[in-house]
């Protein structure tokens, strides 16, 4: 499949982390979330029915990442694969970027983060 839906920059204030700090005063993520899925019905009608929309997307994700508090961003960033899929069942694969502009190292960086790329069904 080549047609993709995507948000880039999502900006989220969350409370992740591994350091008691960081459940405190929480910290900025920002998210990149691809979606791969069959938009034939959505050129054809021109229908957004036909289509997943931005604003569900970017819906469904602060609530799955903003949900509950994670240790790891790669936990953040599977619940979030997780309720996509739940949520579009159109979605038949999804690229998840959780990027940490600020995490707590002591060297001198752009951004740390981490990758999820995810089919349906596969293990």
């Amino acid at each position: 499949m080549s047609d993709r839906i995507f948000v880039k920059g999502l900006m989220l204030h969350a409370f992740h982390g591994c350091h008691a700090f960081e459940a405190e005063i929480g910290q900025h993520f920002a998210l990149d979330i691809t979606l791969d899925l069959d938009l034939g019905a959505a050129v054809a009608t021109d229908r957004l029915s036909a289509t997943v929309s931005y604003d569900a997307i970017v819906t469904v994700a602060r609530e799955a990442f903003l949900g509950r508090r994670y240790k790891l961003v790669e936990a953040a960033a599977g619940a979030l694969t997780e309720a996509l899929f739940a949520t579009f069942p159109s979605i038949e694969a999804i690229e998840v970027t959780v990027r940490k502009p600020n995490a707590p190292l002591t060297a001198v960086f752009a951004e740390v983060g981490v990758t999820l790329v995810r089919r349906r069904g596969a293990a």
